[in-house]
């Protein structure tokens, strides 16, 4: 999904924020800047190269014709560009004569088309791909082989990652690169029992740590596995592994063997007790429903941690897990606690919990009553969200959402909160008809998310909402006063809800063409390879450096709203624990935009920890919204473009939170 919006709530409940995990001890990683004499001006490498320049533009433009002859360059360093561009075209087209350079006489090259081919996600380059790990002689370039297969393997291909040539058993490279391998197969639900049992061997402490990191990952993240057999080596992991990132993966993982009898004593252990947030977040995340009574004062333990980050997840577990509790208990401690965030997400699990009829109208007057005073558009947003646990705060909500001069983010927050509100099974009958009336009344305010909401519940086949909306003629005129591509992402809602209601296939997204917005070259020329950008934020300063060589379009673009001015005073408008901090809308809800749109520039680099990347709807929707990523994230790998590395301030970013200012962004040198 976007990172415009939410991944399935703004309440982020679930295990799939926790994606602790560290590049391949092999693979390009965003790295922090060379250190260069004071003052010095490193030209970027597109500054005297017309024909890297030459590459990359059509890179942008999505030529492939015109990259294939730079394949065949006598010059190895064009030939790599040439390759690695293909990893953002990503033309399956194209597959079959990128395919033949993985026997370049150069490993750059071989490496660079491999990386290429896992991007392209083509089944065709399987079998070429399985052949070349035992051909391969260097070591760098096998791991990104067998990496590239796990994006593009069959099921009946999965074996060769599972089993390695014998010659290849001891190897370090080829173990992180079959352990990446199975984590990219897992991602596509392409699993086996071998393969499982494979990536808990390479959890061993005596296997690299880029290994251990990503089995623990592929484990923690595989969809529908249960690991009650291995969990005794996921708890070793969990307890005494020196990487976090595999101690907190492996913690995610234990959520996948509650039933051996060990692992909620364990998971309370971690949450209380182990010295690194992250983990301590990865526990609280593993927990559930089925363990509750035994977690729970870990739990609560965990709503006064000093890390903020771990309060809002053990908030986030009573709301997602909670049951036969007093909605008056919750509503007390939620009142002892100061950070409005934990407070209001506990409010939401008092209102969850249905008191008796005369309770539950106190906790919902008090919820109420902290909405009034509340001063913070953030704040009062998640407040409604609240709300949206309790029908009987319907006409509240409506009324908040829709007054006359309601700031744009509690609108926002309020009709997710009513569309959450009418999915509650008690629901009233009487008031579905209000309910369809006001998505409709959010749909005609042209609001760009406001539309592009209602679009949403509109096509939930769980609210069948069609009968008391039977013309969408409503629809249709808001979607024609949307100016693309800015509005992007509310024309995709509002024709996904059309095709869906109106039985019609899909229509293709309108993504603008390089000519719309092509790379600033004058601009890129102006961008020193070690330019760096001060984010001086309400929480402390941030420093990037910005990645000109491997985004330059991103770049140029990222610099030109620099100089305009066009991040001064926005917000952090969206705060994942231990995933991202998001900011640079400029509407201050996630639905906002720039006029333009620029391609996807997916060069070789890992989602680390402290990587800048920006937002999108979707390949080459990217504009002007970016994050920061807290931890590896490598789900994020190749789908999102990285355009800057945070090299100092990391402790800044991890206190980030939801309605944060960033009060300057600067270029310095």
């Amino acid at each position: 999904m976007s990172l415009y919006t939410p991944f399935f709530t703004r309440w982020q409940v679930g295990a799939a924020f926790t994606l602790l995990v560290l590049g391949s001890a092999c693979a390009t990683t965003t790295q922090p800047a060379v250190t260069t004499p004071a003052g010095a001006v490193v030209p970027n490498k597109f500054a005297a190269d017309t024909t890297l320049r030459r590459i990359a533009t059509l890179q942008d433009e999505r030529r492939t014709p015109a990259l294939l002859k730079y394949l065949e360059s006598p010059n190895s360093r064009y030939r790599e560009q040439a390759a690695l561009a293909f990893a953002s075209v990503q033309d399956k087209a194209a597959t079959d004569a990128v395919n033949t350079h993985l026997n370049d006489s150069e490993a750059a090259v071989r490496r660079a088309v491999a990386y290429a081919l896992g991007q392209m996600a083509d089944s065709t380059a399987e079998a070429t791909l399985r052949q070349q790990i035992a051909a391969e002689p260097n070591a760098a370039v096998r791991a990104e082989v067998l990496e590239a297969l796990g994006k593009c393997t069959s099921r009946a291909g999965l074996p060769a990652l599972v089993r390695l040539p014998t010659s290849l058993v001891a190897d370090t490279a080829t173990l992180v690169g079959q352990s990446w391998g199975l984590y990219r197969a897992a991602l596509r639900g392409i699993t086996s029992e071998p393969a499982v049992a494979r990536l808990v061997q390479l959890l061993g402490q005596e296997n690299p740590r880029s290994a251990r990191v990503a089995a623990a990952n592929a484990l923690a993240r595989t969809r529908g596995l249960d690991l009650t057999p291995y969990a005794a080596s996921l708890v070793t992991s969990a307890q005494t592994d020196p990487s976090y990132a595999v101690r907190g993966a492996a913690a995610l993982a234990l959520g996948k063997a509650s039933h051996a009898a060990t692992v909620p004593a364990l998971l309370a252990t971690l949450a209380r007790r182990d010295a690194d947030y992250r983990v301590r977040i990865s526990a609280l995340r593993a927990m559930n429903a089925a363990m509750y009574v035994q977690v729970k004062e870990a739990a609560w333990a965990a709503l006064t941690d000093a890390n903020d980050q771990v309060a809002v997840t053990a908030a986030e577990f009573f709301l997602a897990n909670a049951s036969q509790e007093s909605g008056t208990l919750f509503l007390e401690k939620a009142n002892k606690l100061v950070q409005w965030r934990v407070r209001a997400t506990l409010l939401a699990a008092a209102l969850k919990q249905r008191s008796v009829e005369q309770a539950q109208a106190a906790i919902r007057q008090a919820v109420q009553a902290r909405y009034t005073a509340a001063g913070s558009p953030y704040e009062k947003g998640y407040l409604l969200k609240a709300l949206g646990e309790d029908p009987a705060a319907y006409e509240f909500v409506r009324q908040a959402t829709f007054a006359p001069t309601q700031q744009l983010v509690v609108r926002t927050y309020g009709l997710e909160a009513l569309v959450a509100m009418r999915q509650q099974a008690d629901f009233p009958e009487a008031q579905r008809a209000s309910f369809a009336l006001a998505l409709r009344q959010a749909a005609e305010t042209g609001d760009v998310a406001l539309l592009g909401i209602a679009a949403e519940a509109l096509r939930n086949p769980k609210l069948n909402l069609r009968p008391l909306l039977p013309d969408l003629g409503f629809l249709q005129k808001a979607q024609a006063k949307l100016v693309l591509p800015r509005d992007l992402e509310a024309w995709q809602s509002v024709q996904q809800t059309l095709d869906f209601l109106l039985k019609q296939p899909a229509t293709p997204t309108p993504v603008a063409r390089a000519a719309s917005h092509p790379i600033d070259w004058a601009v890129v020329s102006s961008i020193p390879a070690t330019q760096r950008v001060v984010v001086r934020t309400g929480k402390g300063v941030i420093t990037l450096q910005l990645l000109v060589e491997e985004a330059p379009g991103s770049v140029a673009s990222f610099v030109e709203l620099i100089r305009q001015g066009f991040y001064d005073g926005k917000n952090f408008h969206r705060v994942v624990p231990n995933f991202v901090a998001q900011g640079g809308c400029p509407r201050g809800d996630g639905w906002g935009s720039t006029d333009y749109n620029i391609r996807s520039e997916l060069a070789n680099l890992r989602y680390g920890a402290g990587a800048v990347g920006l937002a999108s709807a979707g390949k080459d929707t990217e504009s002007c919204q970016w994050f920061i990523t807290h931890a590896p994230t490598p789900h994020l790998d190749g789908r999102y473009t990285i355009f800057a590395q945070v090299v100092a301030g990391m402790d800044v970013v991890q206190r980030l939170e939801i309605g944060d200012t960033i009060e300057r962004v600067e270029l310095v040198r």
